[in-house]
């Protein structure tokens, strides 16, 4: 069994209580329109260049030509990039593996109240590999999911059941709009989170906050009130981030949306405050 991952945070304060080490799975089934890690969303290894120091000489994309007859990265590209800028993103791991490197850090994370997160992409498509490393690292530090809640009922409660702490995305409540911007529509998501905030679990609720998309009153006032009918009061906003498109580059492909993202989004605090809802926006 091996699981694939595209980066590793060793010490984030975003992704759960206290330090922690994040792992980012590769591979997702949605495609968010505003998806700030695009080397996250394919499942098998690919080649990414940074744009950073980059001469444009044009070196790597020529290498990629003279392999398979169109202008691309290969793996062959890293070798003749004169800056070094070119890698392959995705390095497999076995979940011992994976485990060991976790454990070099244990004693730093455990002392701030940390732990790991492992996180995407998705890491529910990945279930089987992040099950068995919260199994082996049991009892050894806060284990935590940070998911889209796009997975089935029988493996989400599985891993559910193993895990410490969750950190779960709402993204919208209208299934077709959520179809629209992300790929896939929400009923199976929703499910998954009555199941979390009835089951007894630390978690939080994340909105990724996106101009016109999803910060609308009426998108607000629905999320407040499903989260409020199953007790839930607290919820982190992710305002969007203007500079989303830019990993882009590295993988060679456009960013391409259909909202405008100089609009400052709204986190219409107020609204979650009138069910009851604390609010932090990170």
């Amino acid at each position: 069994m091996v699981g694939r991952v595209f980066s590793i945070e060793e010490f984030s304060t975003y992704d759960g209580p206290g330090i922690r080490m994040t792992i980012f799975m590769k591979g997702c089934p949605l495609r968010c329109m505003w998806c700030h890690n695009p080397e996250g969303q394919r499942f098998e290894k690919e080649m990414a260049r940074s744009p950073n120091g980059c001469l444009g000489c044009g070196a790597c994309m020529k290498k990629g030509e003279e392999l398979t007859g169109k202008p691309c990265l290969v793996p062959e590209s890293a070798g003749v990039c004169p800056r070094k800028l070119v890698r392959e993103s995705g390095i497999d791991y076995t979940p011992e593996e994976m485990v060991e490197r976790i454990k070099k850090n244990i004693s730093i994370l455990n002392m701030s109240g940390g732990g790991v997160t492992f996180s995407g992409g998705e890491p529910l498509s990945h279930w089987q590999f992040v099950l068995e490393c919260m199994k082996l690292l049991r009892g050894k530090t806060n284990r935590a999911l940070q998911t889209c809640g796009f997975a089935e009922r029988d493996v989400f409660l599985k891993v559910l059941e193993e895990c410490d702490f969750v950190l779960y995305d709402l993204k919208h409540m209208d299934s077709e709009i959520h179809k629209h911007y992300t790929g896939v529509d929400n009923s199976q998501i929703l499910e998954n989170y009555k199941l979390l905030a009835r089951s007894g679990k630390d978690f939080i609720t994340r909105i990724p906050l996106i101009p016109t998309v999803n910060d609308t009153e009426k998108n607000i006032r629905e999320t407040a009130a499903f989260m409020s009918s199953l007790g839930v009061g607290k919820i982190e906003l992710l305002p969007y981030n203007k500079m989303a498109g830019g990993k882009y580059l590295l993988m060679g492909r456009k960013y391409v949306t259909d909202f405008d993202g100089d609009i400052p989004p709204q986190p219409r605090i107020e609204i979650f405050n009138e069910y009851g809802i604390e609010v932090r926006v990170l």
